[in-house]
């Protein structure tokens, strides 16, 4: 219960979340076509990434400070912020980009998309600062607020029947604006103050101790966990990644889980080091992974009972049901060992590993990306997630070796 009790707010925001982008992709899959569900699928990739290089950028210092006791404020904070606003223009330019070249988006769908980009990263630096403010609760009002607008917006385009690629957008961007509303006006005003001059000269001193590698470690785990998305959309074109999509989106609630945990307990885990207490930032570990297996073992009985008694929610016409089933499984693998490694990668991070963690991500990348382009080229589509099952298989050897070596050195 205590563990039921530590985990379930920094869970269940994610959860509303992934439940939200569930309904929406079903929907999706059912109204649009195939190639737009695939467009929209490699949305919910192209943003997460952004969203991993904003925790690069700015979460890794703001924890690198927790770690050595220091306080970010005035100036360093101030830096930071003006570097988050670059980088969300950069972000929403990015997404825009790749959206309209995949084939589908229009211009004005690719715009709307792209302002999604921008508005999420903010919404995600916002979230981990909060979350090191340790003001949970405004992270999980901020989830639901997201995730409530996304399906009442959709809800009323069905209803209405206007659900088309245009007025998704909209509703996607709409969400992820009033997404930053339950951080109040402190947080967002510090976010659209004044510009700082100079702000690069104390960023430069962040980016050389600890960003560059953070990135770095970013970047690689990036290219382990997603070379197939931009392989696959890029080569194949957006109909064939959108059958891989299926089993990313059934396996949806556990990937959320893991992506919001470690922003949750990576601060905790770094004032346990600040203060001497080893014994407890390790005991962290053991309830991760517990709560990282029970989130994989709920999804993937989830998944198994939609597609033993509800299969016409994934499966539709033109979409081979054995392959879909083998996608789920290949994912659900995928998952496992991604769910393995979270534990020790979010410890090594709190613990300042960045340099480390940077070359256990070159090593996972590029057995990922060699192995999907090998599979995908030889077999097809589907055969390609086998190099995202190696890729991370590789990268949880590496942290399980860097983890036994930090508890020899530390423990």
């Amino acid at each position: 219960m205590r563990l039921a009790g530590r985990y379930s707010l920094s869970a269940i925001g994610p959860i509303a979340v992934s439940g939200a982008h569930f309904a929406a992709s079903v929907i999706f899959l059912q109204k649009l076509a195939p190639a737009e569900f695939g467009m929209f699928s490699f949305l919910l990739v192209v943003v997460p990434f952004a969203l991993s290089i904003s925790s690069g950028l700015f979460g890794a210092p703001l924890l690198s400070a927790l770690n050595k006791s220091e306080d970010i404020a005035g100036t360093k904070q101030g830096a930071l912020n003006e570097a988050n606003r670059l980088y969300c223009l950069l972000a929403g330019a990015a997404t825009a980009v790749l959206m309209y070249f995949s084939d589908e988006a229009g211009k004005v769908s690719s715009a709307l998309l792209g302002a999604y980009g921008a508005v999420m990263a903010l919404r995600w630096y916002l979230r981990f600062n909060a979350y090191n403010a340790n003001q949970p609760l405004r992270v999980a009002i901020s989830d639901f607020a997201y995730s409530a607008t996304l399906l009442c917006g959709l809800l009323f385009l069905m209803l209405t029947d206007r659900l088309s690629l245009w007025h998704t957008s909209f509703v996607i961007l709409l969400s992820a604006l009033l997404g930053l509303l339950p951080f109040g006006w402190e947080f967002l005003r510090g976010q659209f103050a004044r510009p700082m001059p100079g702000f690069m000269a104390v960023y430069a001193p962040i980016w050389k101790d600890v960003t560059r590698w953070s990135l770095m470690g970013v970047v690689l785990s990036e290219m382990t966990a997603n070379a197939y998305a931009y392989l696959v959309t890029f080569i194949s074109g957006a109909h064939a990644f959108a059958l891989l999509a299926i089993g990313s989106l059934m396996l949806r609630p556990v990937s959320l889980v893991l992506t919001a945990l470690p922003d949750r307990e990576r601060p905790a885990i770094a004032r346990a080091l600040a203060s001497g207490d080893v014994r407890s930032a390790l005991r962290t570990i053991v309830e991760f992974r517990i709560a990282a297996g029970a989130a994989w073992l709920g999804t993937v009985a989830l998944a198994a009972a939609i597609l033993i008694w509800f299969p016409s929610l994934v499966i539709r016409n033109g979409f081979d049901g054995r392959a879909v089933i083998y996608v789920v499984v290949l994912w659900s693998l995928i998952v496992a060992v991604r769910a393995a490694r979270a534990p020790e990668q979010a410890f090594l991070t709190a613990a300042g590993q960045f340099h480390a963690l940077a070359r256990a991500g070159l090593t996972g990348s590029a057995v990922s990306l060699a192995g999907t382009l090998t599979l995908l080229l030889l077999f097809g589509p589907v055969a390609s997630l086998g190099g995202i099952v190696a890729g991370e298989a590789a990268m949880y050897l590496r942290l399980t070796a860097l983890m036994r070596r930090w508890r020899r050195a530390h423990a």
